[in-house]
């Protein structure tokens, strides 16, 4: 599966060789606050920088090592790369979770929940991770029996792990700075109200501010001590959750020395995202910027997109949601291109539909469809004038309940002879025939496919109904199936799955570019549509 960021591309010259092909979809522009660390480690669980923000340090449980990045802008972890440099820890833990280093570089430290042990290494080269030595352990098993972050204070004298059979931070003091040997338990701090799996911790540079990232909610805690490095003076300020970026499970977290960038590593995503604070140590300001040429947000519009469709030409985009339960009109400047979107007009489906789920309309522009999980049926309208949604007037509906009580999308062969539509019920795909084109009160039940485990929510076929294409809200990807008789769901079989982890954490439904080059998501968690190549 490929999910690599690439440069924008053009639309221009003939369809690639690779389109309708999933496995080949890649998000357009480089975002400048996330790099993939899956090519050396796909569960990555800690994350640490050299003060300077030029090298970042990653350690997971896939493989017990440190990996060592280089990165050419400092703080900037789009420019990260690979330095080739890594140390293997699973002599000491199987299941190394955090790593912390020493000011000068000269020292790293490892906390695994294997053991429970804290482990300390010697850098013959500062902040060269390649020249590690194991030196020796400290047992933290006493206060908690899974070990998940570690943090010291910067001049060595203390030392803090969280752990999750307590949900609590403990404090340590060492008598030698820097010598774990000489640690000595202190007190803790239990998180339990906010988080039951308090994976990473993190201190302001003054002692006076507490961050943990915990997995249970997706989200990073901030807290406030009355007595700089005194755990036991801690109270809970706020939260700030990250799963909108599609970040499950986050497992750690560090800050730029100024406060003025936050990072987080997932093992969902096998990455590092970067967040901006406007104000310094402040979680509450973090924002995470998408590249805008290809992300349109429609949340002034619909803050629950459920439904997508273009006007053929790519000069129109339609998105239907259930919080206005309204079509939303765009149009285009560049043909395909959703960063020139302007919003038009919107057309009121309330009336005939409450929680308003998958859009269609008929490749004239002469009729739309709506199809909703209230009335559990599938509406169609007319429009007087072709592709303008001010015109459009109900004409009839199809219930679809007997086949399945919540249906979330639909489709149509192109002559209107074909219906499909999914339900997240039955989590199947139906098809219907229509013994007049267009009209669905002559549609009649055919047969279903099941795409398994999932929650159904987007629909697409290619144009020969050769390939189908299903976006899945449970598990966050699109699926693509190839249909040995045309249009025949019974005959489909699983190909490809493109994940969408990184991008949205609730993909509604699913739309394709003519040629098969392009693929759009619309998704109600980040209430945007999102602009996928196939190159």
């Amino acid at each position: 599966m490929r999910n690599h960021f690439l440069r924008a591309a053009t639309d221009t010259g003939p369809p690639s060789s690779n389109a309708w092909d999933i496995g080949f979809a890649e998000f357009t522009a480089t975002p400048q606050n996330f790099v993939s660390v899956q090519e050396q480690e796909i569960s990555p669980q800690g994350v640490f920088f050299k003060s300077d923000g030029t090298v970042m340090y990653v350690v997971g449980v896939d493989n017990d090592r440190v990996y060592q990045y280089d990165l050419s802008t400092a703080w900037e972890v789009s420019t990260a790369t690979y330095s080739t440099k890594s140390f293997s820890v699973v002599s000491q833990d199987q299941l190394t979770q955090d790593l912390f280093f020493k000011s000068d570089g000269t020292k790293m430290y490892a906390v695994g929940y294997l053991n429970d042990n804290v482990y300390e290494y010697d850098l013959s080269t500062a902040w060269d991770v390649s020249t590690a030595s194991y030196s020796q352990s400290f047992s933290v098993a006493t206060e908690d029996g899974v070990s998940l972050g570690l943090f010291f204070k910067p001049d060595g004298t203390k030392m803090y792990v969280s752990g999750s059979t307590n949900d609590s931070i403990y404090e340590y003091t060492l008598s030698t700075a820097w010598d774990i040997s000489t640690a000595s338990y202190s007190q803790s701090y239990n998180v339990s109200t906010q988080e039951s799996t308090p994976n990473g911790v993190f201190f302001k540079s003054d002692g006076t501010v507490m961050y943990v990232v915990g997995s249970s909610n997706d989200q990073v805690y901030q807290y406030s001590l009355s007595t700089a490095w005194d755990v036991s003076t801690a109270t809970y300020v706020q939260s700030f959750s990250v799963s909108f970026v599609g970040l499950y499970g986050p497992a750690g977290l560090s800050f730029k020395s100024d406060g003025t960038k936050m990072y987080v590593i997932g093992n969902s995503s096998d990455g590092v995202f970067e967040f901006s604070l406007s104000t310094a140590w402040d979680i509450s300001t973090a924002s995470f910027t998408y590249p805008s040429t290809d992300y349109f947000s429609v949340a002034a519009q619909e803050i629950l997109p459920t439904g997508i469709f273009f006007k053929p030409d790519g000069t129109k985009m339609y998105v239907l949601g259930y919080s206005g339960d309204n079509v939303n009109e765009y149009s285009l400047s560049t043909a395909w291109q959703i960063s020139t979107a302007s919003y038009v007009q919107n057309f009121s489906v309330a009336a005939e539909e409450g929680t308003s789920q998958g859009l269609f309309f008929k490749p004239d522009g002469t009729k739309m469809y709506v199809i909703g999980s209230q009335g559990d049926d599938v509406n169609e309208y007319s429009l007087s004038t072709a592709w303008d949604i001010s015109t459009a007037s109900y004409v009839q509906r199809k219930w679809v309940a007997p086949e399945d009580n919540s249906p979330s999308a639909v489709f149509f062969k192109d002559d209107g002879t074909k219906m499909y539509i999914t339900g997240t019920t039955g989590r199947n795909v139906y098809e219907y025939s229509l013994s007049t084109a267009w009209d669905i009160s002559t549609a009649s039940y055919d047969q279903n496919f099941s795409t398994g485990s999932t929650q159904p929510t987007g629909l697409f076929f290619k144009d020969d109904g050769s390939k189908m294409y299903v976006c899945n809200f449970s598990s966050d990807r699109v699926t693509s199936y190839s249909l040995s008789s045309a249009w025949d769901i019974s005959t489909a079989s699983s190909v490809n799955e493109f994940s969408l982890v990184l991008y949205e954490a609730a993909p509604r439904n699913i739309f394709f570019k003519p040629d098969g080059t392009k693929m759009f998501i619309a998704g109600s968690n980040s209430d945007a549509v999102w602009a996928f190549d196939i190159s």
